[in-house]
């Protein structure tokens, strides 16, 4: 039974507390100092994301044996919230390699698949993605035209993907392997497509995204992609299980980052409240400001600890929690950008230039209400469940 008087949601074991005091040094002293550029040039930071699998968190929820770390949904919580505190871009590629591959894989992987190619992920040898969205296809994931057709021992897959994180990790040169969804006949399996196969070709680059500029956002092109059988991921039509499931992980780390977004936006206003005079005092002193950043302050606190509750709860093989994966993800993202918003405010003309970092902040916010899952289908997925969660419930 957890002893209540010494347990701590945010840091549960000395374990989750030895992680978030290496985190917190590693991006004081080597994420920090080339965030900035690296949003401004729009450049993903190959040599420091492979930094990462040194430190074993590439495979954060991966066991030792395929070089992860073997750690819990809470630990992945604390590795995004306290890398978007300074790069969220830099985070988002994280996340789609740690969590919508390497996760992905790892839990839906056979025994072979896990064997080849997790060990190469979780070092940072190779660099990977998920391969979901289309250029017309978004939320509505059964609409998806990319297919697959079998012919003997290889599949063909053709169609496009959009909006992929990790696309391409620089301006010409794909990523390395990527978690490709498609339709075989009427439901969706999942191959895993390799830099190389036959038929796999980088489509563009997209430049000029309103945030999230350190990590790369590509289109990738299937021409009649030679992938072999052994790539298949279970069986035909499993997929949708697998993406449902790893959705609530996704969700989660997401609602992570917008922790990190907030508190580092309430550290930024704080200090400059206490730095800024007007009218011969400090700026905190003036009721405008303090409603600014107390509200943010408070929700901040009421989403932390929404997001580690959940991830405490969060079972990463069987899933089956989507109401608060969901939940967390619609009132973490939307916290973060109105409290990114109140920085700002707070700064004024000084929030609106690079040097305070909150306009990077506010900028890269908003993705998180999109990407992920929308705040719509968000409230479309609680309210059906809380449906039939209370339908037996007599008013």
């Amino acid at each position: 039974m957890t002893d209540l008087a010494s347990f701590d949601l945010y840091n549960p074991t000395e374990e989750h507390g030895m992680l978030r005091r290496m985190l917190n040094d590693f991006v004081k002293n080597e994420v920090e100092p080339q965030a900035e550029a690296c949003d401004r040039e729009e450049r993903f930071n190959v040599e420091l994301f492979r930094r990462l699998g040194e430190m074993d968190l590439l495979g954060i929820t991966v066991p030792d044996e395929f070089g992860g770390a073997g750690m819990d949904a809470v630990a992945a919580v604390i590795a995004h919230e306290e890398i978007s505190a300074a790069d969220p871009g830099f985070c988002l590629a994280y996340l789609a390699h740690s969590m919508l591959f390497v996760n992905n894989l790892y839990q839906n992987g056979s025994d072979e698949q896990r064997a080849r190619i997790l060990p190469k992920a979780c070092s940072g040898e190779w660099i990977g993605g998920m391969c979901m969205s289309e250029p017309a296809v978004g939320t509505d994931v059964m609409g998806m035209a990319t297919t697959a057709t079998r012919e003997g021992e290889i599949y063909r897959i053709s169609g496009q993907k959009m909006w992929i994180t990790n696309g391409m990790i620089s301006e010409d040169t794909l990523g390395d392997v990527f978690l490709v969804y498609a339709k075989t006949g009427d439901r969706i399996s999942s191959f895993l497509v390799e830099k190389g196969f036959k038929g796999f070709e980088k489509g563009q680059k997209i430049r000029g995204k309103c945030g999230m500029r350190a990590s790369t956002t590509a289109e990738l092109v299937f021409e009649d992609c030679e992938v072999p059988v052994a790539n298949l991921i279970g069986a035909e039509g499993d997929s949708m299980l697998h993406m449902m499931k790893n959705l609530e992980i996704e969700r989660l780390t997401l609602a992570a980052m917008s922790l990190g977004i907030a508190m580092r936006s309430i550290q930024v206003m704080c200090r400059y409240a206490n730095e800024r005079q007007a009218f011969g005092r400090p700026i905190r002193n003036f009721g405008q400001i303090q409603r600014y950043i107390a509200r943010s302050y408070a929700s901040w606190k009421a989403a932390r600890a929404y997001v580690y509750d959940t991830a405490r709860h969060l079972d990463l093989a069987k899933g089956g929690n989507r109401l608060d994966s969901d939940g967390v993800k619609l009132v973490a993202t939307t916290m973060a950008k109105e409290v990114a918003d109140n920085a700002m405010q707070v700064l004024g003309g000084y929030g609106y230039v690079g040097e305070y970092v909150v306009e990077r902040l506010w900028r890269d916010a908003k993705l998180l209400e999109i990407g992920g899952g929308t705040l719509e289908a968000h409230e479309k997925n609680i309210t059906k469940d809380l449906s039939k969660t209370f339908e037996s419930v007599v008013s």
